[in-house]
């Protein structure tokens, strides 16, 4: 018999909804229900790609007697983290405070108030390996329960205290100045993998945000470096496109194989970015592959985007994208194709012994440059055609409004700058939806869609991802729809969001359930923070507009942040990617052409989309608009477009031929 999970729409819960343990939602009612009973809520957080997530699941939540323990002396909570971002980072600062580490799936012990006073992640069904096995922590916490009482309900005012302190973090006294940048980058610097890439040793997760921003400043090196090691590495899925989570090696070769959405229109954009400037072909390669990814294995039929692809099939991780040799040579044979074996089987590394339980993941050991063998092609389509016959690794179809920001405005700004209209025409289908379907009545956004519904109020990242991608959407098309769009969500955010007294944002809306700390979210890895997209949206959309009002916010955001992000440059890479924007030579562009031509401004518009561009925006439109504001008062030429290039609303004379634009911006 399913239990109280069967009425909710992410994946997460619905795969524990026909668990003996009688589970309940996020809610108030599984804290009606504790003060009741007077027993503690044991919460469970985790998401649908988590591996160790379900090896909990199938180890200890399908056991009957387990259950139910959990049945009678809790009240058992399931939490999505995806699509309660608020709810896990509580409780994953608790866990942080309580035991020095983090991850999923993500245990805590609370007071019907949801106070937690016992924090773990994975806990085996019995001890081993010097982890205490989950029944034995149980029964500690039972005990606790009724012979500590008092002191741990005399510690739950300062657990309220510790974790509603990051929201009361007061501003920096002193602007942001290219100082902040000038020590920061080197720092991050120095924490450059010179042999393999990224940041640190392993695990590694992508750094795109890090990598954007050293794009920005001029550091060529550490970017090539990374974006070529990671390129080259079984992280990056070399026959379907796309990447997985993270590495769980310094060189890039064993992944953790679940790929998210966030993690892919990231790197996208990145990969993008580093083609732009550097000149290498083999980024638009992964660019573009990345992009064709997600619209080939991603895209739902409404025109949005599925959250992740797990890590497990047959529950086995990685079994999907790994070989042996005997299966690639049978591939191969299949395929009339026995002639290649031995340079396929060298060119992508695999070898009897593999790298993961005797198996391989594909990766280039010879690196980027090789000269790739005769046939690859040919042999790289046996070897997916062969690959998809195989049993799919679980979909989480929920469609996550941040998310989906992100990917519609990596598709929009791939699509301008290479010319494939078919990316852009997927990042305003997945623009529509959102502003469509994930709605409430009076018209606020929500975070989460799945089986035809839209539910959760949205946070701020979903506000902040949003209002980027609809001025990257803006950019791509210079379709006006977009720009007024992104004007409400700003307004909608500053309304809702903002902290009037200490600067920046809150991860909540006003109007949110109320939860035992209200805190604002800061840290851009492997994601940017919502406080950092929004001070990057704010002062792209200042720009625009030549309002300060916008500017002002964002500076809030910077003030708030600085402190931090100079001795924690990894952390708040987008952050500083936003200050970077603030305190650098902003350039806005505006192309005006006669009514009815409006293709006349493609050539400019080419000329600005050829390189990356981190401190500027651009607008296009007919003479006598004036939306956006930085169009209002330019005219056209006699014989066609003219473009303007300014520098806070100060103008140099307009030109009307792309050299020449391209001779400004240089």
């Amino acid at each position: 018999m399913a239990n109280r999970l069967a009425a909710e729409t992410s994946p997460y819960l619905l795969q524990h909804k026909d668990n003996p343990v009688d589970w309940h939602p996020w809610g108030a009612e599984a804290n009606r229900l504790a003060r009741e009973r007077d027993v503690p809520i044991l919460l469970s957080i985790g998401y649908s790609a988590c591996h160790w997530c379900h090896v909990m699941e199938r180890e200890s939540f399908t056991d009957e007697a387990t259950a139910a323990y959990m049945n009678e002396h809790f009240v058992p909570v399931k939490v999505d983290r995806e699509e309660r971002p608020d709810v896990d980072a509580i409780y994953m600062e608790a866990l942080q405070g309580m035991t020095g580490g983090g991850g999923w799936p993500l245990t805590a012990f609370c007071d019907p108030d949801g106070v937690p006073f016992h924090c773990g992640t994975y806990f085996p069904p019995e001890s081993r390996g010097g982890m205490p096995g989950f029944m034995t922590v149980m029964e500690a916490v039972v005990a606790a329960w009724a012979m500590q009482r008092d002191e741990i309900e005399g510690a739950a005012p300062r657990t309220r205290e510790q974790l509603g302190a990051i929201g009361r973090m007061p501003p920096s006294a002193d602007d942001v100045g290219p100082e902040l940048l000038d020590a920061a980058v080197p720092t991050l610097l120095g924490l450059v993998d010179e042999v393999n890439g990224g940041f640190g040793s392993a695990p590694k997760f992508p750094p795109a945000s890090a990598l954007d921003l050293l794009l920005a400043r001029g550091e060529r090196e550490p970017v090539e470096l990374t974006l070529d090691a990671m390129a080259a590495g079984g992280i990056h899925d070399q026959l379907g496109g796309g990447f997985a989570r993270y590495a769980v090696d310094a060189g890039w070769i064993v992944p953790h194989f679940e790929k998210m959405l966030y993690d892919n229109a990231l790197l996208a954009r990145t990969y993008l970015r580093a083609h732009l400037e550097l000149g290498h072909e083999r980024y638009r390669r992964v660019a573009t592959g990345i992009c064709d990814w997600a619209l080939r294995e991603m895209q739902a039929p409404e025109g949005g985007f599925y959250s992740a692809l797990d890590a497990d099939s047959e529950g086995v991780e990685g079994l999907f994208y790994t070989w042996t040799p005997a299966e690639a040579r049978a591939a191969l044979g299949r395929a009339g194709l026995d002639h290649l074996e031995s340079d396929l089987l060298a060119h992508y590394g695999i070898a009897p012994a593999g790298q993961l339980e005797g198996r391989s993941v594909l990766h280039l050991p010879r690196g980027l440059d090789a000269p790739e063998p005769v046939g690859l092609d040919a042999a790289r389509a046996a070897l997916l055609a062969e690959r998809d016959t195989r049993t799919r690794p679980g979909l989480d179809d929920k469609r996550l409004c941040a998310w989906n920001a992100l990917m519609a405005g990596s598709l929009a700004e791939v699509g301008a700058a290479l010319g494939e209209p078919r990316y852009v025409e997927a990042a305003r289908r997945c623009a529509e939806f959102v502003l469509a379907e994930m709605r409430d009545g009076d018209g606020r956004l929500l975070r989460a869609y799945n089986d035809g519904r839209a539910h959760l109020n949205a946070y701020l990242e979903d506000h902040a991802y949003l209002l980027e991608a609809l001025l990257t959407l803006y950019e791509s098309t210079f379709e006006v729809r977009w720009f007024v769009e992104a004007l409400a969500v700003a307004a909608a955010m500053v309304e809702r969001f903002a902290d009037d007294e200490q600067g920046g944002f809150f991860t909540t809306s006003a109007d949110h359930e109320e939860l035992i700390a209200r805190r604002k979210d800061l840290d851009d890895h492997p994601a940017p923070s919502g406080n950092s997209a929004a001070a990057s949206g704010l002062l792209r959309l200042a720009a625009l507009t030549g309002d300060a009002a916008w500017e002002g916010r964002a500076r809030g955001v910077l003030l708030l942040l600085a402190g931090p992000a100079s001795k924690h440059p990894q952390g708040l890479a987008y952050l500083l990617a936003a200050a970077d924007r603030y305190v650098s030579p902003a350039r806005e562009v505006g192309l005006v052409h006669p009514s009815g031509a409006a293709n006349a401004v493609a050539p400019f518009a080419a000329v600005y989309r050829s390189r990356y561009r981190p401190h500027a925006v651009i607008a296009a439109g007919a003479e006598g608009e004036s939306t956006p504001p930085l169009l209002a008062d330019r005219h056209a030429g006699d014989d066609g477009a003219l473009a303007y290039v300014c520098e806070n609303f100060a103008c140099r004379a307009p030109v009307a031929a792309s050299g020449e634009l391209e001779a400004l911006l240089a």
